[in-house]
């Protein structure tokens, strides 16, 4: 990407869009910028990463950015991008990366036409392996393929309309959570069955993997896979009967409309 590109935030989210991109060659160190209040966390970049710039003065980094990324806490929205919105012109790409801040409350700062971007990963950013999924307003095509292109090198990334952002949350962000339960359920019922705790994690999170991997690379649908897996009287269709009479399938789609 031959585009500067400054990061406002260098948390566990600002960090993982960073360092992500830099490990996957998304961008040279030379063409980022990475802002934060804490000299300590700046510090940290400049000897990890010493050709990229770092700053406490978000205006000026964001002035000289083709695309600037805010990755703040939501209550530091409406303070950081005060203090930088003259200088976000209709020339730029903005992105947001804070949960419950939509595309009204943004244009109540920003200038008028702004191409910008709503965007929400999950925590598997972190190892690059993060569901993101990204609104946009004021964008053409080409300006949705390069921010879809960009969050693609920390996972996988798509484009929804801004009102699914809600239940975006509750699917992929908050998802995560629940499929740990999940994980953490199963290898506690591996060690009522004798496993060895460490040994329960390794075989249900690897079991986990392998099951979303079956639906992401043969593109089938759950219940194909499970039949599958179900013969005729046998230990797994037992299992799920065993699920389902105590509501697993009720309890997962309550959980995730909890905040409907």
């Amino acid at each position: 990407m031959n585009m500067k590109l400054t990061i406002i935030g260098a948390g566990n989210i600002g960090g993982a869009v960073a360092k992500g991109l830099l490990a996957a060659g998304a961008i040279k160190e030379d063409d980022l910028a990475v802002v934060d209040v804490d000299l300590k966390k700046l510090d940290e970049y400049r000897k990890a990463y010493p050709g990229i710039q770092i700053s406490t003065d978000a205006k000026e980094m964001a002035e000289k950015a083709d695309i600037v990324i805010l990755a703040v806490k939501p209550w530091l929205v409406e303070p950081v991008l005060s203090g930088i919105a003259d200088v976000i012109t209709q020339d730029k790409i903005f992105a947001c990366i804070a949960a419950g801040i939509d595309f009204k409350f943004l244009n109540s700062i920003l200038q008028p036409g702004v191409c910008s971007f709503r965007v929400m990963p999950n925590t598997a950013m972190l190892i690059g392996e993060s569901m993101t999924l990204i609104s946009s307003q004021n964008a053409n095509s080409q300006q949705e393929q390069l921010i879809l292109d960009l969050f693609n090198q920390l996972g996988k990334a798509v484009m929804i309309e801004e009102k699914m952002m809600g239940p975006a949350t509750s699917v992929a962000s908050c998802g995560i959570a629940y499929a740990l339960r999940y994980l953490r359920a199963a290898s506690e019922g591996a060690v009522e069955l004798g496993f060895r705790a460490d040994v329960a994690h390794e075989i249900v999170a690897q079991t986990m993997k392998g099951a979303a991997e079956l639906i992401l690379k043969n593109h089938s649908h759950p219940e194909a896979e499970i039949d599958k897996v179900c013969t005729p009287g046998g230990w797994t269709i037992k299992g799920l009967n065993e699920m389902e009479a105590f509501g697993f399938s009720d309890a997962v789609i309550k959980g995730l409309k909890a905040n409907d």
